[in-house]
């Protein structure tokens, strides 16, 4: 994938860490990696814990879990056919919990607990359901989380929700990704695909070494795409990725700082990080990036 703006930027490592800057933005220092609030560690075990149901009308019931708490709240939002209870989701909750602050973990319709017919979802069916939870489920400012697609769908939410989205954390934001990656494909590779419904590519992360991505999928996600012009996000934007990502270029991330239109962004490159960022050294990273937005953000909310 093509990078841009990657002359405006510098970086620097420290401690398997670079932070990258851009020459035109602000405050773009890694987060302070501490949490001077309470002690929290990562938990050990977790017991089951019960989920809700979103009922709406004409659309499928959505699976979520809800911690009320201070504002602001934070929204996890997971990527692709990724349900609430993954790694990231589930350290996210011990934290806000840790914290006492409001905090919404959601499955996609057709995806987890929730209804709905995965054959027929798409990126804008799942944006959605992410608008539903922020309008019908989420009370006051809100940070979104989101983890590939997921970093994708945040920037629509932030988009749609200017007045109740206060600030973006992406890790190995997704933007585009999937148009893009299918785009550059030789065109007898794409035309395969289109008369057999189903583009076929190779995932480390599938039992069986491949992906299967239907068609038509791809064909709504193209008219989802936000990196061909200025994104019209203003608040502040976090963006986590891994150098090691064989899934989602972390230019990918850089292009995403240089699109929106907000001035307050930083992007946090791991050096040893792969793709799901769910080691114990990311999960901290993570955490500590949410705890910082949210001191930024509560002299506001509060």
């Amino acid at each position: 994938m093509a990078s841009v703006g990657l002359a405006a930027w510098r970086s620097c490592f420290i401690g398997g860490q670079a932070t990258a800057s851009f020459g035109h933005y602000h405050n773009l220092s890694a987060p302070t990696l501490k949490s001077q609030r309470v002690p929290w560690r990562f938990p050990v075990c977790r017991q089951k814990t019960s989920f809700s149901f979103l009922n709406r009308p004409d659309l499928p019931k959505l699976a979520y879990k809800r911690l009320n708490g201070k504002s602001p709240g934070v929204i996890f939002i997971p990527g692709y056919i990724s349900n609430m209870n993954g790694t990231k989701a589930l350290a996210i909750e011990e934290f806000c919990k840790s914290l006492g602050h409001a905090y919404i973990r959601f499955d996609y319709s057709g995806v987890g607990n929730s209804e709905g017919n995965l054959e027929e979802c798409t990126v804008g069916k799942w944006r959605k359901d992410i608008l539903s939870i922020i309008d019908d489920i989420a009370v006051g400012p809100q940070i979104l989380v989101g983890s590939s697609l997921g970093g994708w769908l945040m920037l629509h939410a932030a988009i749609a929700r200017p007045e109740k989205v206060m600030a973006l954390v992406g890790v190995a934001t997704a933007a585009d990704t999937l148009v893009t990656r299918f785009n550059q494909l030789p065109v007898e590779v794409k035309k395969e695909a289109e008369l057999k419904g189903t583009w076929t590519l190779p995932s480390k992360y599938h039992e069986d070494g491949v992906h299967h991505i239907r068609y038509s999928f791809i064909q709504e996600a193209a008219h989802h795409c936000l990196l061909h012009s200025p994104i019209p996000v203003n608040c502040p934007v976090r963006l986590l990725h891994g150098l090691k990502d064989d899934v989602v270029p972390w230019h990918t991330s850089m292009q995403v700082a240089d699109r929106v239109l907000s001035t307050d962004v930083d992007v946090i490159l791991r050096k040893d990080s792969d793709h799901r960022m769910k080691e114990k050294a990311d999960l901290q990273l993570l955490t500590y990036t949410i705890d910082d937005l949210i001191d930024k953000l509560s002299t506001i909310v509060n």
